[in-house]
């Protein structure tokens, strides 16, 4: 085959090839239609090929129509390339817009659980009273939890607690008097008078029903000073319940037992709900049981390094649980755990 009929051929192949280009949808397209005519095996490689069977003198002619063809065809290419890159960016852009002007998704809002709520609503009336929120570990000692609490080995009123014991020294805590323990042994009372709450989670081998859990919260408080009288527990208590229960509430305080205060006494707020004249809150008393306490025992004191000549204390105990069934009128404490958001919902103020 003469070179003019291979530089003609090529003049066509080129004209072919340059229509394919301009037809290309797309980016692949594009790049099939490349391969399709400049690939190893596409439509110019055999004009490459048939260099070789050329005389010397027209081979530069067929090398300058390749040439030709190669410079006509990658400049077209780049140009719908480019072209073909804009346009399917800006199909992408309008496809994936976001219309700003649509609501947005409503986002729950969680909330403060009611017992955090009631918790933390006794705490900020203690700190405002002057006193400080100790913690501990809920995982106890013996010493702490009963010996120290004027409950020794073998004692009988060890059996009203139902405890959770470890070992035989460890026990999980039945109630947050080891951290008073703990901290009458640590006061500086150089320093001044020791006023504590000490709030947590304690554990009792109880059977759960509507009014019992085997893991419920307490608030235990703890005063220590000179001249310490059960007068100071009357007082503080009444305010306690005012500002729990309402301004209107009064207190009354019958004797009871407890180990660890001597005089102990369990303490009574006037029905928020009839006022005192009876319902079925109060069983028709006009008085409902919110706590107990006491002034501390004079062994506890000497326990803890502490002189009872010369210091006297008052101590109380209450259920968290308890406070809130009252204050919102639930009727079983197990609702409290189950996380029913029906009886959550209810409670949904308290964030912080």
């Amino acid at each position: 085959m003469t070179v003019e009929k291979l530089q003609a051929e090529i003049k066509q192949l080129e004209d072919q090839a340059l229509s394919a280009l301009k037809a290309a949808a797309d980016s692949k397209d594009l790049q099939d239609v490349k391969v399709q005519f400049t690939g190893k095996k596409g439509a110019m490689s055999s004009y490459t090929k048939a260099m070789k069977d050329l005389e010397p003198a027209d081979k530069p002619k067929l090398g300058q129509a390749i040439s030709g063809f190669n410079q006509a065809f990658n400049q077209a290419f780049e140009s719908y390339k480019e072209a073909l890159k804009e346009k399917e960016l800006k199909a992408q852009l309008e496809r994936e817009t976001i219309d700003v002007t649509l609501p947005g998704r409503q986002q729950l809002q969680g909330s403060r659980h009611i017992l955090t709520q009631v918790r933390e609503e006794i705490e900020d009336l203690f700190l405002t009273m002057g006193y400080q929120v100790v913690e501990g570990p809920e995982v106890e000692l013996d010493l702490y939890n009963f010996e120290k609490m004027n409950l020794p080995k073998n004692h009988p009123a060890r059996d009203m607690q139902d405890t959770f014991y470890i070992d035989e020294e460890v026990l999980l805590r039945t109630h947050t008097s080891p951290v008073q323990a703990r901290t009458m042994e640590q006061h500086d009372f150089s320093q001044g008078a020791l006023k504590m709450i000490s709030p947590g989670k304690v554990f009792r081998r109880d059977s759960d029903d509507a009014t019992h859990s085997h893991q419920f919260q307490q608030i235990e408080g703890l005063v220590v000073d000179k001249q310490i009288t059960l007068a100071d527990l009357k007082g503080t208590l009444l305010l306690f319940a005012r500002a729990i229960f309402g301004q209107d509430r009064e207190i009354r305080l019958r004797p009871s037992y407890f180990p660890f205060t001597e005089p102990s006494v369990e303490i009574d707020v006037s029905c928020f709900k009839c006022g005192g004249e009876g319902c079925s809150v109060c069983k028709q008393s006009g008085w409902i049981e919110i706590l107990g306490g006491g002034v501390v025992h004079p062994r506890v004191l000497e326990m803890s390094g502490i002189d009872p000549e010369v210091y006297s204390g008052f101590a109380f105990g209450l259920g968290i649980e308890r406070v809130a069934m009252l204050k919102h009128n639930v009727d079983d404490i197990r609702h409290f755990y189950q996380n029913d958001l029906r009886f959550m919902k209810q409670f949904k103020g308290g964030q912080k």
